[in-house]
């Protein structure tokens, strides 16, 4: 507890222009809960015409109308079910809601059409709990085929002592449950990049040195060994895959065992945040102000969102993180974004802290239509990257980075909880080269280091009437480097 309280402190009093910033391009609105109401959210889902429904850790489930009334206040709330067991995965599918709890998929629904929710039916329940408070079961909202994906947590995020705990399964529409990744820890949320592939956000702590963003490919293991004692009951995963070697690397241990997917992007602890949640992929990227192909991740600790764009390497997906939004009520567990590019972001601290000053609350977020500067993108090379701006900058900064460098570390694949920065590599820009009507830059190194984080700091970068770049830091994870 007092590394988290350190860790907070130091955050908080790293405030940088990039959140003064915020206030330029992005207005947060508070929806007020009900009064006397505990709502802690842990999943939400846009439906319907400017509806919402929302599934709280405490077993309610509500719905929300007239979502986008100007004045937040005239929101309106029902609760239609008050019996789940802790939601974290929601959404409305024909009339039904259909939620991801701790004991199973079920829905609910007003089968009799007298506004009250009465019909409750499981469609799945085909996995172990133990009643240990850690044993959250994060669920998808459907895929292009409507099945859904559910990344279950070990017991006490440390261990598997009830059925497929450490596992992703997929769940059909007709109940049928197929386990089809192993690997997990701590899960915070799972949903989609725009190609339909799936991916999980996992904590620091056990086999974990730092929060990662993972890619849960079927048939492989993603990094946690502690359920892969399960593959005995999954035939079609094949076979149980060799242990990690304690205290070893990531990028080792990916070329010594063939079934091992190593996470897409690590996300530095404490840098970007310390407890990534929901992973929401939205279809209004340019009503909500950002690049195409992006992902966005809640962060509970640090109370904001991430921003991640993804590439494929050699078939290994691998990416770049930014800092998006911060300065949050309380800590991000649910995401959704409407047509309009509104966004509805809930959560709550219970369990754990967070830099929001609420115990839980409901806020939507709406771009201003001031297009910030921002990395579009960051690609990599056989010997450096290249980055895409938003819009063309001034190429004076160029002039500068001949004497900067990039500094890539890794972690400790272990089985204690967390790693420090590890074997640190400070790499030297060979050239710097603004191309394409100076929107897109080419950095060459005179090193890259496979498995490594790679953190591209650009200062001084503007356009030429002196809009500044929103955020100059971006953490590469390098799991392939490219061929020549």
């Amino acid at each position: 507890m007092e590394k988290l309280i350190l860790s907070l402190t130091t955050a908080l009093m790293g405030l940088t222009g990039a959140e003064s910033l915020q206030e330029e391009y992005y207005q947060k609105e508070i929806i007020p809960i009900p009064e006397g109401e505990v709502v802690e959210i842990g999943c939400l889902d846009l439906f319907g015409k400017d509806q919402l429904v929302l599934g709280t850790r405490r077993g309610d489930i509500w719905v929300l109308s007239d979502i986008n009334n100007p004045d937040p206040k005239a929101v309106k709330w029902e609760k239609v079910f008050d019996g789940a067991h802790e939601p974290l995965g929601i959404y409305e599918r024909d009339g039904w809601f259909y939620f991801t709890d701790r004991d199973a998929f079920a829905r609910i629904g007003d089968t009799d059409g007298n506004g009250t929710y009465e019909t409750y039916e499981v469609i799945s329940d085909q996995w172990g709990i133990t009643g240990d408070y850690h044993e959250y079961n994060f669920g998808s909202k459907p895929d292009a085929n409507g099945d859904v994906w559910v990344a279950h947590c070990l017991t006490g995020s440390f261990n598997a002592n009830a059925q497929w705990r450490g596992w992703v399964q997929k769940i059909s529409a007709d109940g049928t449950t197929t386990p089809i990744a192993s690997g997990v820890r701590s899960p915070g949320g799972i949903g989609f990049n725009k190609a339909g592939d799936v991916f999980y956000t996992d904590n620091q702590g056990r086999w974990n040195g730092t929060s990662c963003l993972k890619h849960a490919k079927p048939l492989t293991f993603t990094g946690c060994p502690m359920g892969n004692k399960f593959y005995k009951d999954a035939p079609h995963m094949g076979p149980q895959p060799a242990d990690p070697k304690n205290g070893s690397r990531i990028a080792a241990e990916a070329k010594r065992i063939p079934e091992f997917t190593p996470p897409a992007v690590q996300l530095p602890h404490g840098k970007v945040g310390q407890s990534p949640s929901a992973i929401l992929t939205p279809e209004a990227y340019e009503q909500l102000g950002l690049p195409e192909d992006q992902l966005l991740i809640g962060e509970h600790t640090h109370s904001g969102v991430q921003r991640v764009f993804l590439e494929q390497v050699n078939g290994v997906y691998q990416g770049v993180v930014w800092k998006f939004l911060e300065n949050m009520r309380t800590g991000i567990l649910a995401l959704d974004v409407d047509a309009n590019g509104t966004m509805f972001a809930g959560g709550s601290t219970r369990g754990w802290p967070s830099m929001g000053v609420e115990k839980f609350s409901l806020e939507r977020v709406k771009w201003k239509g001031v297009a910030p500067l921002e990395m579009e993108k960051v690609e990599a090379l056989h010997d450096g990257f290249k980055i895409t701006f938003s819009e063309p900058v001034d190429p004076a900064f160029v002039m500068g980075m001949s004497k900067t460098q990039v500094r890539a570390w890794t972690y400790i694949y272990q089985q204690g909880y967390g790693s420090p920065e590890v074997d640190a590599v400070n790499a030297s820009i060979t050239s710097a080269a603004l191309t394409e009507d100076d929107t897109v830059l080419t950095i060459k190194l005179d090193k890259m280091t496979q498995g490594h984080v790679h953190h591209i700091s650009l200062h001084d970068v503007e356009t030429e009437d002196g809009k500044p770049l929103w955020h100059s830091d971006a953490y590469y994870t390098l799991n392939q480097i490219p061929a020549k």
